[in-house]
């Protein structure tokens, strides 16, 4: 079993990844810990209890991070045009959900659950990694008590999605992305490399929708909106960022990797950039130096990845 913290900010893409993870036979979902991002804290936090209600989920969720690691950073408008305005493609959703948060901060649920259960915890953080960074300041000693971390973020050797160089997690907060890659902890950066080729179109949602009842309807029906917002990249479909990150933990097979140390620039007009020196390419000395390497992501399987996520959450997946 992998025990999985889901660190997110739901999100449409974000929502289809929690149902995967929620309905794969070999993942304990230890808890939702929520991060501004495509909405506010208030809101993504709001989205998480309104889908773990539908969803009959039964970890808890913990309120993270509302600014960013570097609080002086100024906040940018929300993506409203992605998202919609309730973070969840303006599907109807109720102000408030009667369901109680975890009485911690996502930061401090992180470390809880680190060290009750030393060297098994996966994090899978698809939003900004503001949590993440809090965490590790808060207590430096969890790196080594971490399985791993397999973030949905960055871009190497394509464009990026919010400015040519940079992905919205890493631009939204990239002080917090370069603690989390530069930390001793073996992490995985699944970005716009492999998602952006990794689409799902309306009508395999419908038939999804179809198939899977009330639950993966409200999954085809949130995701509307979303799928209109992509038309300009995609034929009639939808990126699905954040599942690939998790379909990354179950199946890494799926995917093409490259290992090296990877730094995130912070300010200037790259800020949010992502770069990766890979092992064995021979450079003067740089920031790059003495820093663990990590695992980059440059190749994918996308249609039996589409597949795999299709059958986990339709229930056709055994142990």
């Amino acid at each position: 079993m992998h025990k999985i913290i889901y660190d997110t900010d739901p999100g449409v893409d974000d929502a289809m990844a929690l149902l995967f993870l929620h309905r794969h036979p070999n993942i304990d979902l230890l808890g939702v810990t929520t991060v501004f991002g495509n909405a506010s804290v208030d809101t993504t936090t709001r989205n998480a209890l309104f889908l773990k209600r539908e969803w009959n989920i039964p970890c808890p969720v913990a309120r993270g991070a509302s600014v960013t690691f570097d609080p002086s950073r100024k906040e940018r408008p929300w993506p409203t045009y992605v998202h919609g305005h309730n973070g969840l493609g303006d599907v109807e959703v109720p102000a408030t959900i009667d369901l109680p948060t975890d009485p911690r901060p996502a930061y401090q649920f992180i470390i809880d659950t680190v060290r009750a259960n030393p060297g098994e915890v996966t994090l899978v953080a698809v939003g900004r990694m503001t949590n993440l960074a809090l965490a590790l300041k808060h207590d430096p000693e969890i790196a080594k008590l971490v399985k791993d971390v397999v973030i949905m973020g960055g871009n190497f050797y394509v464009p990026g999605n919010v400015t040519p160089v940079a992905e919205a997690n890493i631009h939204g907060d990239p002080e917090a992305a370069d603690a989390v890659l530069t930390a001793s902890w073996k992490v995985v950066v699944v970005g716009l490399d492999v998602t952006a080729i990794t689409t799902m179109s309306r009508s395999y949602l419908a038939d999804m929708a179809k198939a899977g009842g009330p639950s993966v309807q409200l999954l085809s029906d949130l995701s509307q909106s979303y799928i209109d917002f992509y038309s300009h990249a995609v034929d009639d479909g939808m990126m699905v960022h954040d599942s690939c990150a998790c379909v990354y933990v179950v199946a890494p097979e799926l995917f093409d990797t490259i290992e090296g140390s990877v730094r995130v620039v912070c300010g200037g007009i790259a800020d949010g950039q992502t770069i990766v020196k890979q092992n064995g390419r021979r450079f003067p000395p740089s920031e790059w130096d003495n820093l663990p390497s990590q695992i980059v992501c440059t190749g994918i399987r996308s249609k039996a990845v589409i597949d795999l996520i299709r059958d986990v959450i339709l229930g056709k997946v055994n142990h």
